[in-house]
């Protein structure tokens, strides 16, 4: 799914026009992104968490010339799933495996 498809869906799911989702999609992404810029963490009970991580400076080689060269640290935006999506999911795995046994 892409951001259009979930606009739409967003549109039928909650019976609005298609400008109003896009601008509840914007607005989420907007309030999201901003929150990690400030490095907060934005929850969303069951669903999951949106985190800053920070990554430590590295030795790294370069593919084409083999030379070693050293990679910044960074910091960097990461997603923990929560336990209710990680259930729902391995939950659809399931079925899918009991069907393709069938």
């Amino acid at each position: 799914m892409n951001k259009s498809e979930l606009v739409s869906a967003i549109q039928e799911k909650a019976e609005l026009k298609k400008s109003e989702a896009h601008d509840v999609v914007e607005a989420i992404i907007d309030i999201i992104t901003n929150e990690l810029k400030e490095g907060n963490s934005v929850s969303l009970i069951g669903f999951g968490t949106f985190k800053v991580k920070d990554r430590p400076a590295r030795t790294g080689r370069n593919p084409a010339t083999k030379e070693v060269i050293e990679i910044p640290a960074t910091r960097v935006p990461a997603f923990v799933a929560g336990k209710n999506l990680k259930d729902t999911v391995a939950e659809s795995a399931k079925k899918k495996t009991k069907k393709a046994k069938k």
